[in-house]
């Protein structure tokens, strides 16, 4: 029927949904009970849902993705040794960088066997 092309996802729908499954079921704000709802709402009304959840958590899902971005940044810093984006200075070129990658590499310990 022509009708029925509209009721078929399409891929920007289907990513859209996975980032709000992503968002909503990393939250702790909210309860279990209230995910389940949102997820409800979001399959029985698929793009009505969509945009619903987008226009009233907006806000909200671009602090948890910069807390998110800060959070894996901090680690990656914590894990190398220095910011690559340079707060720390410590590495200005690739061959500085490259040094204190093997260094920090033949420092960690090893793990037993």
């Amino acid at each position: 029927m022509p009708g029925d092309d509209a009721l078929k996802p399409n891929s920007a729908g289907f990513w859209l949904m996975i980032t709000i499954f992503g968002d909503l079921f990393r939250r702790n704000d909210i309860s279990g009970w209230a995910k389940a709802t949102w997820v409800i709402v979001l399959i029985v009304f698929s793009y009505i849902g969509i945009f619903v959840y987008l226009i009233t958590q907006q806000r909200g899902m671009a602090e948890r993705q910069s807390q998110r971005v800060q959070q894996a940044r901090e680690e990656l810093s914590h894990v190398i040794g220095f910011s690559v984006a340079g707060r720390d200075r410590e590495a200005r070129t690739f061959e500085e960088f490259w040094h204190h990658f093997k260094r920090r590499i033949h420092a960690a310990p090893r793990p037993s066997r």
